[in-house]
């Protein structure tokens, strides 16, 4: 009798590297593999890798490590930015098997069909700029929420980020391919579909001889049945035009919550990065968002520790946040990534002036979410309830994003209930009671 071979997967970064991760072990499976846990012993160990920061790097090495552990004989495989961006860099990585690029990731199954250690590392990489293919992709297994890959690449030249060096250049599928994932996902009884890519906003799609962007695509998901909610997951504040906003704003499937990219409330760096807008931009979509959404939840990029970022410049960038009214920040420490621009600039900030700057930024976000939370105790919002069962509670968001416990009930899973925000507790969730 032959045993079925097992596979496991790890996904560093972002919502579209685990639509991906997602959608490549579903081929994996479909040639006869058993999915297993990373923690446990497989044959085949597939990392999906990042490299946006030092750290995702580092990250991987010890995911290789991990792997070894629970099997020294398993195949490693390397897939993802990382991947496409330092093929060498990974092979050269003890215990590493294969390494496969941007293209050659989504052809997993022919680079298993020899379940071997090599002696040296192969690599299987295209050059991205040969790489104009749009593979679809959504997340499943979770019967909660499913993140939807609608786009894919980038064209923005910002100094700082390797993202188009790894992922190529801006596309993306048709209305049409992404509506039937939507219902493949609503058939599959997920609630809440996450609407994810590397710059959502430039969604264009030429086909049938017209011309459809993105709120052409949202407008058309909107009307998918079995859906209950739309997440826009990140969106360029150049890119999130007035007609989106009022969109989600009347929508009662794309729910009041944005998160809008900043990197920097300092219009010198902003011009640095080649940001694509200034400060007063972003000002005006959060007033926009705000004024027809007062209950709305805006998340905010930033980066600290940019070249040239002096102290005067870092206080515009604190003090212009703290005067937003944002809900949380995404903090990130600026790292040098090779063959960008921003590397060969001047002013480098020290590491550990980046750390406190950083630790002030995220004390500042942690003000901000506390504001939020206690701006909403008393209202009644929808909440979609998960599995996960942690001290006998259960968790879910609210359609605004704000992150609520109760008492679990196996009946309240993968459900909308109404429910009343009473007060929050010491670990920041807030306790809610359900509204008949």
């Amino acid at each position: 009798m032959t045993l079925t071979k097992k596979a496991a997967f790890t996904t560093l970064g972002c919502k579209l590297n685990f639509s991906e991760t997602s959608m490549i072990a579903r081929k994996v499976i479909n040639a006869g593999f058993e999915k297993t846990n990373f923690n446990s012993k497989a044959d085949v160990y597939i990392i999906n890798t990042c490299t946006v920061t030092d750290n995702a790097d580092k990250k991987f090495k010890q995911y290789v490590k991990q792997a070894l552990k629970h099997n020294p004989d398993a195949m490693i495989v390397a897939i993802g930015c990382y991947a496409q961006l330092k093929p060498e860099e990974l092979a050269n990585i003890n215990g590493v098997d294969i390494v496969l690029g941007i293209e050659e990731k989504f052809n997993l199954p022919h680079y298993l069909k020899e379940l071997t250690k090599r002696p040296q590392a192969e690599i299987h990489s295209c050059k991205v700029a040969d790489s104009t293919a749009f593979f679809d992709a959504y997340s499943s297994g979770d019967r909660t929420r499913s993140f939807l890959k609608i786009q894919d690449g980038c064209d923005y030249p910002c100094t700082y980020c390797t993202i188009p060096l790894a992922r190529g250049k801006g596309r993306n599928g048709t209305v049409e391919q992404i509506l039937e994932n939507a219902r493949q996902i609503a058939g599959e009884g997920v609630k809440e579909i996450v609407l994810t890519g590397v710059n959502i906003g430039t969604f264009k799609d030429t086909g049938n001889g017209t011309t459809r962007r993105f709120i052409d695509l949202i407008r058309a998901l909107d009307t998918v049945e079995g859906i209950e909610r739309y997440r826009i997951s990140s969106i360029e504040p150049n890119l999130l035009t007035d007609e989106i906003i009022e969109f989600v704003a009347g929508s009662k499937k794309f729910v009041p919550h944005f998160h809008i990219p900043l990197q920097s409330g300092s219009n010198t760096l902003l011009k640095r990065m080649k940001r694509r807008y200034l400060r007063e931009l972003y000002a005006e979509k959060v007033a926009k968002i705000k004024t027809l959404m007062p209950d709305a939840a805006i998340g905010v990029d930033v980066i600290v520790g940019f070249p040239g970022e002096t102290d005067e410049l870092f206080l515009e960038t604190y003090k212009f946040v703290n005067e937003l009214d944002v809900a949380y920040l995404h903090v990130f420490t600026y790292s040098e990534r090779p063959n960008t621009e921003a590397v060969l600039m001047d002013g480098i900030v020290p590491k550990p002036v980046r750390n406190k700057r950083s630790k002030m930024l995220r004390g500042l976000s942690a003000k901000k979410l506390t504001g939020f939370y206690y701006s909403q105790l008393g209202q009644i919002r929808d909440v979609l309830f998960e599995k996960t069962e942690k001290d006998n509670q259960m968790h879910g968001f609210t359609d605004n994003y704000i992150k609520v416990s109760l008492p679990y009930d196996e009946k309240l899973v993968n459900t909308i209930q109404k429910v009343r925000l009473k007060d929050i507790d010491r670990q920041g969730n807030v306790k809610v009671e359900i509204k008949d």
